[in-house]
């Protein structure tokens, strides 16, 4: 289906209520775009963070027309008319369109990450086939990128694995497809479940990774503990993530940015022995035994 897109690039005060109005007038969606490549930290719970100067996209039917809803944007808000943009947006097909930039990757000459129909069969090597979905986790981004490279270049033989913030389950398949003996996914999102179950199947490894949202899952001490979250719930949960970990067991954590890593080191410091923090980009790796 063809779309008309209308974008206004207003403040962060008034993006809200422009947002608001383009539904009242019939968008079938909204969304926030950043105008100026402002980064956006980590928000407080309940918090929605949008950019000092934001892009209020909205797509509306092609039964609508454009300029009326120009008109009707333009007398409720008298200051945005010169910040419009127009776009005819074509059908596609939209589920294979991010086809032209994600490609097979490799971490740590060990492990492929690759999308269907592009697997990788290089001797020595195991391929992980993932598509993007709904949920976190293909490899792409440095937090997850981090935590592959850290599975890639650790002896994973028989161990048992612990994913905490399992999102797309990328972490959980790779640590199976490495040599790992069981992976636990644990998320607190149910889609993420589902896709973490979907990739264990498209991988073949579905009787080796078990799935639990927080309440239904039993703690217990792993070789291996993974949490690629964010910095605040890492703190927050640190007591309950550390008990996860076996006495000299392995805790790799993610999600972190540059300046908050010596906060999350400080919450973690009495009971495991990081190894010197590895970064890419503005994330950064902790990984490191317990004592």
């Amino acid at each position: 289906m063809s779309w008309h897109q209308l974008t206004v690039t207003t403040s962060e005060k008034s993006a809200p209520k422009i947002a608001k109005h383009f539904s009242h007038l019939g968008a079938v969606s909204v969304t926030y775009m950043d105008a100026e490549d402002e980064p956006v930290y980590e928000p407080r719970i309940g918090e929605t963070k949008i950019w000092t100067n934001t892009e209020v996209v909205a797509l509306f039917e092609l039964n609508v027309e454009p300029e009326t809803v120009k008109t009707e944007m333009n007398r409720k808000f008298k200051t945005i008319g010169e910040t419009w943009k127009y776009e005819f947006i074509e059908d596609q097909a939209w589920e294979r369109a991010w086809m032209e930039f994600y490609h097979p990757m490799k971490f740590a000459e060990r492990l492929w990450v690759c999308p269907t129909d592009q697997e990788q069969r290089e001797e020595g090597t195991v391929c992980l086939t993932l598509d993007p979905g709904l949920a976190f986790g293909t490899g792409t981004h440095p937090t997850t990128a981090l935590c592959l490279e850290w599975l890639a270049n650790n002896d994973l033989t028989d161990k048992t694995v612990i994913d905490y913030g399992c999102g797309s389950g990328i972490l959980a398949v790779a640590a199976i497809l490495l040599g790992a003996k069981v992976a636990h996914a644990v998320d607190i999102d149910p889609q993420a479940l589902t896709a973490t179950r979907d990739n264990a199947l498209k991988n073949n490894v579905s009787d080796k990774i078990h799935c639990y949202l927080p309440g239904d899952f039993k703690s217990f001490e792993a070789d291996v503990v993974l949490a690629n979250i964010l910095a605040k719930p890492l703190i927050d949960l640190s007591q309950s993530i550390c008990a996860l970990v076996v006495e000299n067991g392995d805790l790799v954590l993610s999600g972190i940015l540059a300046e908050q890593a010596d906060s999350v080191i400080e919450a973690y410091a009495e009971k495991i022995d990081f190894a010197p923090r590895i970064q890419q980009e503005d994330w950064i790796r902790l990984n490191g035994r317990k004592k």
